[in-house]
């Protein structure tokens, strides 16, 4: 893939797994917090699998929609879209319902020096948004942040491992998570928790920071030695997907690719595409932010795009001079100061 116009066809094709899914779903679909990275390739996901379903279903985006050309290009795919701000009280209060709901909204990066935004974006208006659809079916994006470093190889951390958040960005995650248990148990709402670590998508992602730090011949921390990635069309499929498996009290997925992936390995495999030599700075610790996507895998299957396809997509995508998203990772961050 070379062109935005091919990279939304891909990221957009529903599995038939996701369209006969998404038929057993009861009800329409809203997605809260549909203008950040993942969102509008997820709206346009589910709006094709309805089409493509013929079942009568629609697909709604709430976001603040700053940018109008992307909320027009949401409605030519066939999404309703609705400009609102969840954190004003009156603007979410006004909201439809909806039967099943995917929550997206979030702060990750600027964290350090805000602290008390990025706990009211996460956590209050997460509780927030949980009493207005106390009557309604909701897939929570959450993080992988809220594991703690585990041994690099022991394959990532499972969703019972005991959650050990570094710093205030992923302790406000969990935060968020705490919230949203007590409304599912005090209104039994159907709740699934949707832990994902790394989406990748050709404008950004993991493989594109280590892809352009071999290519750019500018030095690859591997103090973070190893991450998890999946495929941004893949983690879509599964968030839509998720919203069968929700309960209360609350359902966790963690969600990611199925390897280990050595930082170091996939610098050296970038630098064979691109005629370079990589260049590094630190070495690898014991341990790394990883999880074990095992129950999902079990649930969805397999990623339909591998992790060599990602990186040969990334290569390719590099080389064309593809358009690239300013929106970095902060993948090697150890000490949770994003």
């Amino acid at each position: 893939m070379k062109t935005v116009e091919e990279l939304e066809e891909r990221l957009s094709e529903p599995s038939e797994a996701l369209i006969e899914d998404i038929c057993r779903l009861d009800g329409d679909l809203l997605i809260l917090g549909a203008g950040g990275k993942m969102g509008p390739s997820l709206a346009k996901l589910a709006a094709r699998a309805v089409r493509k379903s013929g079942i009568q279903k629609k697909v709604t985006a709430v976001s603040r929609f700053t940018n109008t050309a992307a909320r027009e290009e949401l409605e030519q795919a066939g999404v309703e879209t609705i400009a609102a701000d969840l954190l004003e009280e009156d603007q979410l209060k006004r909201l439809p319902d909806c039967q099943n709901v995917i929550y997206m909204a979030g702060h990750k990066f600027g964290t350090s020096g805000n602290e008390s935004f990025t706990w009211m974006m996460n956590a209050y208006t997460a509780g927030r948004a949980a009493e207005k659809y106390k009557n309604s079916r909701i897939a929570v994006f959450s993080t992988g942040n809220v594991y703690p470093l585990t041994p690099a190889a022991g394959g990532g951390a499972r969703e019972e491992t005991k959650p050990g958040p570094v710093g205030e960005y992923a302790q406000s995650c969990l935060g968020r998570e705490r919230i949203m248990e007590h409304f599912s148990k005090s209104n039994g709402t159907p709740i699934v928790f949707f832990r994902l670590n790394y989406a990748n998508d050709l404008r950004y992602g993991v493989l594109l920071e280590i892809a352009k730090a071999v290519k750019n011949e500018k030095p690859l921390d591997l103090s973070m030695g190893y991450v998890n990635v999946i495929w941004q069309g893949d983690a879509n499929e599964m968030a839509i997907r998720s919203l069968l498996h929700a309960s209360s009290p609350p359902a966790v997925l963690n969600v990611t690719g199925p390897e280990t992936l050595s930082v170091r390995a996939a610098a050296e495999y970038f630098a064979e595409k691109f005629n370079k030599k990589p260049v590094f700075e630190g070495t690898e610790q014991d341990t790394a932010l990883l999880s074990n996507a095992g129950k999902a895998f079990q649930l969805f299957g397999y990623p339909s795009v591998t992790l060599l396809k990602m990186m040969d997509w990334t290569a390719d995508w590099l080389l064309a001079d593809g358009i690239q998203v300013n929106k970095p990772t902060h993948f090697q961050e150890r000490e949770g100061a994003f």
